[in-house]
């Protein structure tokens, strides 16, 4: 195992992620240890279809994924993974009541003005 410093880290994160490759990699904040790097394709860790659902899941629960990368990170169709995530009790549709109307209020401007063809001038 190889120790880096949160500063080495910073500097030089590529230099981190290549040695993650050939062993786990300590990542040290002020000499102690603060994570751990590992490289997920060890033993083909991200071609089982359940890791690469159960990583977009929490990455989408914890908003670091939009709903679509993540659903393409998981393999699934986009109504698959809404599904999946509504089943889990992670809500697809984020924000107040007043924003949700607004936005699908948004949506029908934005369609109905869609749909009328284009002035050539």
């Amino acid at each position: 195992m190889k120790a880096v410093s949160v500063r080495e880290l910073k500097n030089n994160p590529s230099a981190a992620l290549r040695a993650a490759r050939e062993h786990p990699v300590m990542v040290l904040n002020r000499h102690q240890p603060e994570a751990l790097l590992v490289h997920l394709d060890d033993e083909g860790l991200l071609t089982d279809s359940g890791v690469r659902k159960a990583l977009a899941t929490a990455l989408y629960r914890d908003q670091s994924l939009s709903l679509g990368r993540a659903a393409r990170f998981s393999g699934l169709s986009m109504a698959a993974f809404i599904q999946h995530v509504s089943k889990m009790g992670i809500p697809v549709v984020r924000g107040t009541a007043t924003s949700v109307r607004e936005d699908v209020e948004a949506i029908r401007t934005w369609r109905t003005g869609s749909s009328q063809p284009t002035q050539v001038r």
